[in-house]
C-alpha cells in the first residue's frame, strides 16, 4: 500500500531539500505502484514528480527500490519518450527520484478514440529504437518462463512492456510522455502489442475487435501464430495464478481479460 509524503523520514526531505529548496506543495499520485511515495512537489516556480521507495534493510533493496533502479538506469536512453530524470537521493534507508513534471491526461483506449492512433505511432517509434545496453540481459519472456518453453517469446526488440492507458499521458501541445519503466525489457516485437490486449478488452473492445486493431501492425500480421497462441496461454495461466496472491478487483479483470482472449485464440473452454 502506497504511503503519503508524510511517511519521509527528516535525514530524506532534507537531503530532497538540498536539491530543490523550500517545498510549499505536495500533491499525491492518485494512482500508479512500483513506488511507496509518489508525488508531484512544488517548490520555489518549480514542480517535480518525485518517486521514493524504502529499502528492506539498511543494505537491502526491496522489489520497489529495484524497482526505481530500473527507472533510473534505462532514462538516458528513452528521453524521446519518458520524462527526464533529474537526480536521484539516497538517504535514511529510502531512494527517491525526482523527474521532470509533465501536464498531461491518461490515454483513452475506448472503441474509436484518436488516442489509438497515437499509440500506433508512439509503438513504432519505440520499436525502431535500438535495445539499450543496460536492457541486453532483461529478457521480458522470462515472466512467463515458468509456464512453458518460451523460447518463441524471446527477441531483441525494445519493450516498454507496460503500455497501460495510465501510463501513457498526452499532453494539449501533441506531446506524448511514457512513464513507469518497470518492466521494461527485450524480447519478441508483438509482445508489446500482446500485452496491450487486456487493456484494449477493459476499454471496450471485444477480442475480435482487438485483434483487428493490432493488424495494422506488420510485426503482428508478419509474426508466426503459434507464438501468439502461446503467449495468450501462458499469459492466462499466470494470471490465473497470480490471484492467488492478489484478488484484488483490478487484478480479477486483468485476469478475466486474459482468459477471454485465450478462449478467443484458443477456444479449449478457458
Amino acid at each position: 500500500m502506497r504511503s503519503d509524503w508524510s511517511a519521509l523520514p527528516s535525514e530524506v526531505l532534507g537531503a530532497i531539500m538540498a536539491h530543490t529548496g523550500p517545498i510549499h506543495g505536495v500533491e499525491p499520485a492518485p494512482a500508479g505502484n512500483h513506488a511507496d511515495v509518489a508525488a508531484t512537489i512544488h517548490a520555489g516556480r518549480r514542480r517535480l514528480f518525485l518517486k521514493a521507495a524504502r529499502k528492506a534493510e539498511p543494505d537491502t533493496d526491496g522489489p520497489e527500490v529495484r524497482s526505481l533502479r530500473w527507472e533510473a538506469a534505462i532514462n538516458p536512453y528513452v528521453t524521446e519518450y519518458a520524462p527526464r530524470l533529474h537526480w536521484t537521493v539516497e538517504a535514511g534507508g529510502w531512494l527517491v527520484l525526482a523527474f521532470e513534471h509533465v501536464q498531461a491526461r491518461h490515454a483513452d483506449y475506448s472503441p474509436g478514440s484518436a488516442d489509438l492512433d497515437v499509440l500506433t505511432k508512439v509503438i513504432d517509434g519505440l520499436q525502431d529504437r535500438p535495445v539499450p545496453p543496460v536492457l541486453e540481459r532483461k529478457r521480458v519472456e522470462r515472466r512467463w518462463e515458468a509456464m512453458a518453453d518460451v523460447t518463441m517469446l524471446a527477441g531483441d526488440t525494445l519493450l516498454h512492456a507496460d503500455l497501460n492507458p495510465a501510463n501513457v499521458l498526452l499532453g494539449d501541445d501533441g506531446s506524448v510522455f511514457l512513464v513507469d519503466w518497470t518492466f521494461a525489457g527485450r524480447g519478441a516485437a508483438f509482445l508489446e502489442l500482446a500485452l496491450l490486449v487486456p487493456w484494449l478488452l477493459k476499454a471496450g473492445h471485444t477480442p475480435a475487435q482487438t485483434e483487428r486493431w493490432l493488424s495494422r501492425f506488420p510485426v503482428w500480421t508478419n509474426t508466426d501464430h503459434a507464438a501468439i497462441d502461446l503467449f495468450s496461454r501462458v499469459f492466462a495461466d499466470k494470471w490465473k495464478l497470480n490471484l492467488a496472491a492478489n484478488d484484488a478487483d483490478w487484478a480479477r479483470e486483468h485476469a478475466d481479460a486474459a482468459r477471454q482472449w485465450a478462449h478467443h485464440r484458443l477456444g479449449d473452454g478457458r
